[in-house]
């Protein structure tokens, strides 16, 4: 999933660097009002649990401002770090971490309990909700958004190669 996700956040944003900062950060109809302020949901939202899961500080996300990257490029380079350090702490987690608790420190409130295995299947399964918001957004734009939905399954590596390569992931 962590592999997956990366390629398609790579896939997305690289679509998104024809786009000029001012198309980037136009409004657009949907949750947040523009591709800029989905993206950077995004990776805010992925900084916080990512912190959580790894057992860092995720609270101290609260305390900072938002990331707000202009441009689609500069949004794609801070992703890929987000997302190479989500793949490292999947590859480190075992059955019996998984299993956990995970704390999502929340200011003035209870954190909700969860475990590790959770937070991560919501991190993922938030990711794709605001990509395909993105992916939407993207398609009022002169740019054709790409394809995401593709297989990503052993023996289909070849069809990625190079944008996995791009991205520094292991053809399987």
């Amino acid at each position: 999933m962590a592999h997956n996700n990366a390629w398609a956040n790579h896939r997305l944003l690289s679509a998104c660097a024809a786009l000029t900062p001012e198309e980037f950060a136009a409004p657009r109809q949907s949750f947040f009002p523009s591709l800029r302020a989905t993206f950077n949901h995004i990776l805010w939202v992925d900084r916080y649990y990512i912190d959580a899961v790894a057992r860092a500080d995720a609270l101290r996300r609260y305390d900072e401002p938002a990331p707000d990257f202009a441009d689609a490029q500069s949004m794609r380079l801070a992703q890929t770090a987000s997302d190479k350090r989500l793949i490292a702490v999947c590859e480190a987690q075992t059955e019996a971490s998984l299993a956990a608790a995970c704390i999502l420190p929340r200011p003035n409130r209870k954190p909700p309990p969860s475990t590790t295995a959770n937070v991560l299947e919501h991190l993922f399964q938030h990711q794709i909700h605001h990509r395909g918001q993105a992916h939407a957004m993207l398609s009022s734009t002169q740019i054709k958004p790409p394809q995401l939905d593709e297989f990503f399954l052993a023996g289909e590596e070849e069809l990625r190669r190079d944008e996995l390569r791009a991205l520094g992931l292991p053809l399987r």
